[in-house]
C-alpha cells in the first residue's frame, strides 16, 4: 500500500510537469491541448480512485457514522454533534459525501473511463480492462451518491475538465438507475482476459477479471432490487440478468479494499481514523457505541456474532445504548448514568473491526444470497429461498474473517443459530430485511438504503427536541447549502421535481 502511495505522489508530480512544461520548439502547434498529459498510467488513477471511494476520515465520520450508523440504529451516541439519531441538521456533515465525491473521485473516474475508452481515437485498445473496471466502479460510486441525496448530477457530472461543464444538471433518479444497470451490463461484457491486466494496480481484486465480472452482476442485482417497488418490470429484468450473468458465489468474492496504518489519509480506513484505536482506547471519537436496538435484536436471536462484535470495557455482558438521548436526558432511561464512566458498561464495537488498517467492505456474498432469496419470493428467480437464506446467514457469520481470523464464528454456532432462527416464507420480507441489516454493519450506506426500501427491521424513531423531521427517521440527507447559490438552475430543478430539500423528502425508489 505504501508503494501505491508513492506511485500516487509520482503521478501528481508527473501531472504537474505535464501541465506546466513548455516546449518552445513547438509553440506553433496550437492544435495540441496543453492541459492534457500525453501519457498517464491508468493504473495510478485506478488505485487512487479506489482508495478515494473508500473514503477519508472526513466523510466516513460525518456521512457514515454521525448520520447513517445511528439513523439505522447500528450505533448510538450521546454527544449532540452526533446529529443522526437526533435528526438534527448540520450542513457540512450532510454535505460531506457530496463534497468529497464530486471534488475528488467522480471526476477522476470519468476521466479514467474517457482516456481508456477503446472506441475513442488515440486511445490504446489494450486498456479496455481499465475502462471496464472504471465504469463498474463509477456505477458503485454514483449509486452511493444518489441513494443518499436522490436526484443528483450524473450524466454530465465530472466533465469539467473534459468539456468545461462546471455546473451540470441534476438528473432524475428515475433516469439514473436504469443507466447504472445498463452500464454494468456493458462493462461486464468488455472485460477481456486477452488484454492488459491491471494486476496489483487494482487494489480490490488484484486484476482478477472473473471477480470483477461477479461484482458487476452482484451490483446489478442490488441495483435491480432497489427498483422493486417503483419499476418492478425493470427490476425483474435486471435481477434476472444479474443472476444469469453470474454473481458472487462465496466469501472469496467479497468486494473490499485493504488499508494500511499510514501514511494518514486515504491509505488508512476512514472509519478506523474516526475511532483511532491506540491499543487501549479510542482516542479520536469515543462517542459511538452499539445501539440498544441492534444489541437487543442479537440477544433475542442468541446471535453468536454479538460476542465477536461487542467490546465492554468493564467486562460485563453486551448492552446497547438507546438512540435519541444526550448526556443529560440519558438519566431518564438509565438513572445510573451519572458520569461518563457509566459508558464503560455499554458495548463499544470490537476494535478489530475499526482499526486504521482494517479493510473497507463494499458488497458481500451474504447480501447477494439474501437478495436472491428475495427474488425467489417475488417469483423473479427459481430455487429454494430457504437454502439461500441459510447460505446468506452462514456467509454473514463467516465474513468477519476479512477483518481478523480470530473473528470467525464457529460452524457449530452457525448450525445452532439456523436451527433456532429458521426461514419462514410467510415472513420473508422481515426475516431477510433484518438479516441484511445485520450483515451490513459498518457498510452504513447500504444498510440505510435497504432499510428505506424494505422497511425492515422495524425501527422505533426518536423525537429529540428541535429535530428536523417531526420525530421520523430521515429518508435522505440534504444537498450542500452552497448548491442553491453555486448551481441554482440544477438545484432548483431538482427541488421542483423531487420535493423540498428536506430530510423527510422521499426519493424516487423510496415509496411506502
Amino acid at each position: 500500500m505504501k508503494t501505491i502511495y508513492i506511485k500516487i505522489t509520482a503521478l501528481c508530480l508527473m501531472l504537474m510537469v505535464s501541465f506546466n512544461a513548455c516546449n518552445t520548439d513547438n509553440l506553433a502547434e496550437l492544435n495540441v491541448d496543453p492541459r492534457v498529459a500525453s501519457e498517464i498510467d491508468p493504473g495510478f488513477i485506478l488505485a487512487y480512485t479506489q482508495l478515494q471511494t473508500s473514503g477519508e476520515r472526513y466523510e466516513n465520520w460525518r456521512t457514515v457514522m454521525i448520520y447513517q450508523s445511528v439513523m439505522i440504529q447500528h450505533f448510538a451516541a450521546l454527544a449532540t454533534y452526533w446529529v443522526g439519531d437526533k435528526y438534527l441538521h448540520n450542513d457540512s456533515y450532510s454535505a460531506a459525501l457530496w463534497d468529497r465525491a464530486y471534488v475528488n473521485y467522480i471526476k477522476d473516474l470519468v476521466n479514467l473511463a474517457d482516456i481508456t475508452d477503446p472506441t475513442k481515437e488515440g486511445n490504446d485498445p489494450s486498456n479496455v480492462n481499465y475502462h471496464a473496471i472504471a465504469r463498474i466502479w463509477k456505477v458503485f460510486a454514483f449509486q452511493r451518491i444518489t441513494d443518499i441525496y436522490g436526484d443528483v448530477p450524473y450524466f454530465d457530472a465530472g466533465k469539467g475538465f473534459i468539456d468545461q461543464n462546471f455546473f451540470p444538471a441534476y438528473d432524475p433518479q428515475e433516469e439514473i438507475y436504469p443507466d447504472l444497470a445498463n452500464e454494468l451490463e456493458i462493462a461486464a461484457g468488455l472485460l477481456d482476459a486477452a488484454q492488459t491486466n491491471p494486476g496489483s494496480q487494482d487494489l480490490i481484486y488484484g486484476g482478477d477479471l472473473d471477480k470483477w465480472r461477479k461484482f458487476a452482476y452482484s451490483l446489478m442485482l442490488r441495483i435491480g432490487m432497489r427498483m422493486s417497488k417503483v419499476a418492478p418490470s425493470l427490476a425483474e429484468e435486471y435481477v434476472g440478468k444479474a443472476i444469469a450473468g453470474g454473481v458472487m458465489t462465496s466469501n472469496e468474492d467479497i468486494c473490499f479494499i485493504s488499508h494500511t496504518d499510514g501514511p494518514a489519509g486515504i491509505n488508512r480506513n476512514g472509519i478506523g481514523e474516526v475511532f483511532n484505536w491506540d491499543g487501549t482506547n479510542y482516542t479520536n471519537d469515543d462517542q459511538g457505541v452499539l445501539s440498544k436496538t441492534f444489541v437487543d435484536w442479537m440477544v433475542a436471536g442468541n446471535d453468536p456474532r454479538l460476542e465477536k462484535l461487542s467490546w465492554v470495557r468493564n467486562g460485563g455482558e453486551p448492552m446497547g445504548l438507546p438512540n435519541g438521548y444526550d448526556g443529560n436526558t440519558i438519566e431518564n432511561f438509565d438513572p445510573l448514568y451519572t458520569s461518563s464512566a457509566r459508558r464503560d458498561d455499554y458495548s463499544r464495537i470490537n476494535p478489530l473491526f475499526v482499526l486504521r488498517e482494517s479493510p473497507m467492505v463494499f458488497q458481500t456474498y451474504a447480501e447477494v444470497e439474501f437478495l436472491i432469496a428475495e427474488a425467489i419470493e417475488r417469483d423473479w428467480a427459481s430455487g429454494n429461498a430457504a437454502e439461500h437464506y441459510n447460505a446468506g446467514v452462514t456467509a454473514a457469520m463467516k465474513q468477519f474473517t476479512v477483518y481478523d481470523a480470530s473473528l470467525e464464528v464457529a460452524d457449530a454456532d452457525i448450525v445452532a443459530y439456523l436451527a433456532a432462527n429458521p426461514y419462514n416464507s410467510a415472513e420473508w420480507d422481515r426475516i431477510l430485511g433484518e438479516q441484511y441489516w445485520a450483515a451490513t454493519l459498518l457498510n452504513e450506506y447500504e444498510a440505510y438504503a435497504n432499510w428505506r426500501r424494505t422497511g425492515f427491521p422495524v425501527l422505533t424513531p426518536v423525537n429529540y427536541p428541535g429535530n428536523q423531521t417531526n420525530g421520523t427517521i430521515p429518508r435522505r440527507l440534504r444537498y450542500p447549502g452552497a448548491e442553491a447559490a453555486n448551481n441554482p438552475e440544477g438545484y432548483n430543478a431538482a427541488v421542483a421535481r423531487q420535493g423540498l430539500d428536506l430530510y423527510t423528502t422521499r426519493m424516487w425508489w423510496d415509496v411506502e
